[in-house]
């Protein structure tokens, strides 16, 4: 059975007929859930796999990364942005890959908690940095329209690693330059 055939059983048990302006309304949300689910069809070692040979040792911080995913639970989506930043071993990578690494585990079926660590596990197993650091802010679509009814609360998650999660001053540094010290 396809992915419309089950969308058009929902709305049917919902009571919603999929025909006259809503016959195309299966096929339209099936395109749309394979969109945004793109991400398991990418992978991490393939977006960090260039990299570039250039000393740097100090921190490399991509800022208000935005998102959107989709919560596992209730197949809602959150949206939100990430800062990723990470104390480079001796390697760098392009500023695009980090966004696209974040896009890479953000369009899967989500909790914000495992993508965080997703995220900063990835930059450790693929560039081997001295340090990772991820903060993920996001609002929940599954908090702010179903059950609590809470539209405004934002939900923050992080990963520290290596040198970040070691060093109260390297950490202090990344905090601050996110803007949360």
């Amino acid at each position: 059975m396809k992915a419309e055939d089950h969308v058009a059983g929902l709305m049917r048990s919902l009571g919603i007929e999929p025909s006259g302006d809503l016959a195309e309304t299966p096929s339209r949300v099936a395109r749309a859930f394979a969109e945004m689910t793109a991400g398991y069809r990418m992978n991490p070692a393939e977006i960090l796999s260039k990299t570039f040979d250039v000393a740097c040792d100090e921190l490399v911080l991509l800022r208000d990364i935005r998102f959107t995913s989709i919560c596992e639970h209730h197949l809602l989506p959150f949206v939100g942005v990430a800062h990723v930043g990470y104390i480079p071993g001796v390697r760098v990578v392009g500023l695009s890959k980090l966004a696209r690494l974040v896009s890479c585990f953000a369009m899967r079926a989500q909790v914000q908690e495992r993508l965080t660590r997703q995220i900063a596990d990835a930059l450790v197993e693929h560039l081997s940095p001295r340090g990772v650091g991820v903060v993920v802010e996001a609002k929940h679509s599954c908090m702010g329209h179903r059950g609590a009814k809470q539209p405004d609360a934002t939900m923050t998650t992080s990963a520290m690693l290596g040198l970040l999660r070691e060093s109260g001053e390297a950490r202090s540094e990344f905090l601050r330059l996110v803007g949360r010290a």
